[in-house]
């Protein structure tokens, strides 16, 4: 399984149910919490040229926040993508 990366913040109902989303199906994932860290935001917003959160990566590649995970995972993508 590839490595997912979610930077999330402890309060965000996204988040929450993004990482809901993994941990149903099995998925490890590190979680980088980027509360009261700017120098952690900055570095998702650079790379994912957004600044809300979550901001997921599965194997490098960026899916996105909570509703695009949500979107692949409608599709199918989602177990495509991980494997």
């Amino acid at each position: 399984m590839k490595d997912v990366i979610i930077y999330t913040t402890r309060f965000c109902p996204f988040c929450i149910r993004a990482k809901y989303l993994l941990d149903n199906k099995n998925v490890s994932y590190t979680e980088i919490s980027v509360d009261g860290k700017p120098e952690l935001r900055a570095e998702m917003t650079a790379k994912a040229g957004r600044h809300t959160v979550p901001q997921i990566w599965v194997g490098g590649h960026h899916v996105g926040g909570c509703d695009e995970l949500m979107a692949i995972e409608r599709s199918g993508e989602l177990d495509r993508l991980l494997a």
